[in-house]
């Protein structure tokens, strides 16, 4: 009688796969990626009620709790946590002494990839401050046009990029910009530095009256669309996408103890939000490039213990039309996340370097939804798997949302998505 059961129990066990491999063949995936992101949103929901709210708030919430670890690795140097935040501060008591920012005030940044866009970054977020990313490789007139179109009265320009913006310093100068450049001394007359300030400067924190509360719903960044359809446009980043950002790196698998190399650009959203927010999310280390190399890449893999990098489909492409070398597969790199990668050039890359886990994705700066391909399938650029619109469909992402921006219950609502939409591939 039980050898009866017991085969009729695994008949239907059998069965029953059967049935998942034919008509739900990622029900697995969905699953585990489903109960991942709700405990990475139960987290952040939790971290939020004990007052971590914002993106500058969970840096200073890293900075107290793991102050010595490495956070930033550049060109020989190592910044901690704590190096980091006293830096910043040094940079918020600075601009808040000499040019008298304050919250809500918008600050234009152009800067190359450098510890110090970070560092400047934070400071005036500390400030409360809007910072306003600028592409260092646009023509003089998109700068004009971008400085101008975010309403930033202040311009702060890297010491190498500063001489690039020579013959728009008369106009910028003649409107009342108040121009600094992050250098010890400045080559052009009238514009500020902010080098030689920060050595006097306190690193200490600004008093709790200097940290102006944050509305989760109101404005952190302006990034910049690239321009592919005519001028750049501004497009605003809130709080709440921020945070929602730093969790990114996480979901697709990365830990405290990984070293996360970001060679794409800073005034991009991928590299500010997604990787340097998710290093911060994690505790984890950047390996930071001013610019990326493919004959260096795999050398730097080696040198820096590098675990994740972040990629466009056009950086592992350079990697797989480089000579071949033994550093290609003398790596600990374990991840790779970014997007825009060609099937053709992902099945090269998987069979030239070794056991990577590719994690392609896809996003807009302009907009809050996204798709990660959380699968083994070549190609896809993510999943809007079953879970998740069964999670839509009952109106749980309303409820989600609503608990964590209760100034604004909606601030995101959720894709109404009709029953039986089957989970297809995107």
């Amino acid at each position: 009688m039980i050898s009866v059961v017991l085969a009729t129990a695994l008949a239907g066990f059998a069965a029953a796969l059967v049935f998942q491999r034919m008509f739900y063949p990622f029900f697995w995936d969905d699953l585990i990626y489903y109960l991942k992101v709700r405990q990475v949103g139960g987290l952040m929901r939790l971290r939020m009620k004990n007052g971590v709210v914002t993106f500058i708030d969970c840096f200073v919430h890293q900075a107290r709790k793991i102050p010595d670890k490495p956070f930033i690795l550049y060109e020989g140097q190592v910044l901690t946590y704590r190096e980091v935040d006293i830096r910043s501060n040094k940079v918020a008591q600075v601009f808040r002494e000499y040019s008298g920012l304050k919250k809500g005030d918008i600050v234009a940044l152009l800067m190359n990839n450098e510890p110090d866009f970070i560092c400047v970054w934070f400071g005036l977020s500390k400030l409360g401050c809007e910072v306003a990313f600028l592409n260092f490789n646009i023509k003089s007139k998109s700068i004009l046009h971008c400085f101008q179109s975010c309403g930033a009265k202040t311009l702060i320009v890297g010491r190498d990029l500063v001489m690039s913006l020579e013959e728009l310093l008369p106009s910028l100068q003649s409107s009342g910009v108040d121009l600094w450049v992050a250098d010890a001394s400045s080559p052009c007359p009238g514009v500020n530095t902010l080098l030689d300030k920060l050595e006097c400067a306190s690193g200490e924190p600004l008093p709790v009256r200097g940290f102006p509360p944050a509305d989760i719903m109101s404005n952190f960044l302006f990034i910049f669309t690239s321009g592919t359809t005519g001028l750049p446009k501004a497009v605003r980043v809130g709080h709440l996408k921020a945070v929602m950002c730093q969790c990114f790196l996480k979901i697709c698998g990365a830990i405290a103890s990984d070293n996360v190399y970001i060679a794409l650009p800073l005034y991009h959203m991928s590299a500010s939000l997604l990787g340097i927010g998710g290093c911060i999310e994690l505790g984890a280390a950047c390996v930071l490039k001013k610019k990326f190399s493919a004959s260096q890449f795999w050398k730097d893999c080696q040198q820096y213990h590098v675990t994740v990098f972040q990629y466009i489909g056009e950086l592992c492409r350079y990697l797989v039309t480089q000579p071949k070398g033994v550093e290609e597969t003398a790596h600990s790199v374990r991840l790779a996340i970014g997007s825009g990668l060609r099937p053709d050039v992902w099945r090269e890359f998987a069979r030239r370097f070794g056991k990577i886990r590719i994690y392609e994705s896809y996003g807009l700066t302009e907009t809050s939804i996204g798709f990660v391909n959380y699968t083994r399938e070549v190609g896809p650029i993510g999943r809007a798997g079953y879970f998740n619109k069964v999670r839509s469909y009952h109106n749980i992402d309303y409820e989600y949302h609503s608990n964590i921006c209760s100034q604004s219950q909606r601030a995101w609502p959720p894709v109404k998505l009709k029953r039986g939409d089957p989970a297809r591939t995107f």
